[in-house]
């Protein structure tokens, strides 16, 4: 089996495996003659994984990320798609309770008056303790419940919130029951048509009064103008790992709220993404070599 892995130090260890390894350097523009699987990290510019994408023979692709949607616009029919939640889960789960816990405590207004602010002569920063509270009773709604809402549930179990469940099955009335009691509301959806767009603002009117939303699955999940207005009203905060664009520009107003908590897009890094990754491809080649399936295909229609 000849595979194209990214040209790391820690994809080298692929070899024990038996395939036969070609190594890419990402933007240096290199195609092959053939392939029968490809692995993506992060990296390639679009330029690249088309040409990637495009090698004779290719059968599968490997993503080493949770999301396909740079991917499905350029994937030659046939090729079958594996996508790495579970690669991603521990960090992505431990990141959403992380910024959970810093909303339900505060932090970011206390480290907002850190910023040039006398202390002493500052009454804000004695006031911000009434809004403040743990996660016991909370009631927290995971919008898409897979791998790593699965972890994330977990991970709540000792703060004693109660976890509800949007899945692909649930019915609207359900959801729209789901939205309006939920104290906080985390997106994990991925990006396709349907769901492009339909954090609206008539979605937002359906969360109850003082709710927190927390968008770690796409950035055009939200109508971002919609949210500022929301935030601006009935909303009491917002947690966003993901936006649309990305970077968001530093004119735009959801830097300017002080109820918004923003993170770059960094829910899944940790310091051994690209051991982590390299191991889970190992697991992956080994699979496929023994005849059996990996985990992860995608359906590209669902996006998941």
């Amino acid at each position: 089996m000849r595979v194209i892995v990214p040209d790391l130090p820690a994809f080298e260890s692929l070899e024990k495996h038996g395939a036969e390894l070609l190594r890419f350097r990402p933007r240096d523009g290199q195609t092959f003659e053939q392939a029968d699987g490809l692995v993506l990290l992060f990296g390639p510019g679009r330029e690249q994984r088309r040409a990637l994408l495009q090698t004779p023979g290719l059968q599968w692709v490997l993503t080493l990320t949770a999301g396909i949607d740079h991917l499905t616009p350029d994937l030659p029919a046939g090729v079958r798609l594996f996508n790495a939640n579970a690669l991603h889960a521990p960090a992505v789960a431990v990141h959403v309770v992380s910024g959970l816990l810093a909303a339900a405590r505060q932090l970011h207004t206390y480290r907002d008056q850190q910023r040039g602010r006398d202390q002493q002569h500052s009454g804000r920063w004695q006031r911000w303790p009434e809004r403040m509270h743990t996660l016991r009773g909370q009631k927290l709604a995971l919008w898409g419940y897979g791998h790593i809402g699965r972890e994330i549930e977990r991970l709540l179990t000792p703060f004693g919130a109660e976890v509800l469940t949007v899945r692909s099955h649930t019915g609207e009335q359900e959801k729209a029951n789901i939205r309006a009691q939920a104290d906080y509301l985390v997106l994990l959806l991925p990006s396709t048509p349907d769901t492009q767009g339909s954090v609206n603002a008539e979605f937002l009117r359906g969360m109850r009064p003082g709710a927190w939303l927390y968008n770690i699955g796409r950035g055009d999940l939200l109508v971002q103008d919609d949210l500022v207005a929301a935030l601006q009203g009935h909303l009491g905060g917002a947690i966003l790992d993901v936006t649309d664009p990305e970077p968001l520009p530093p004119e735009h107003p959801l830097w300017r709220l002080d109820n918004v908590i923003l993170t770059p897009h960094v829910g899944s890094a940790t310091a051994d993404l690209e051991q982590r990754a390299a191991d889970y491809t190992g697991a992956f080649l080994q699979t496929l070599l023994q005849g059996r399936q990996p985990d992860g295909e995608v359906d590209t229609g669902r996006g998941y």
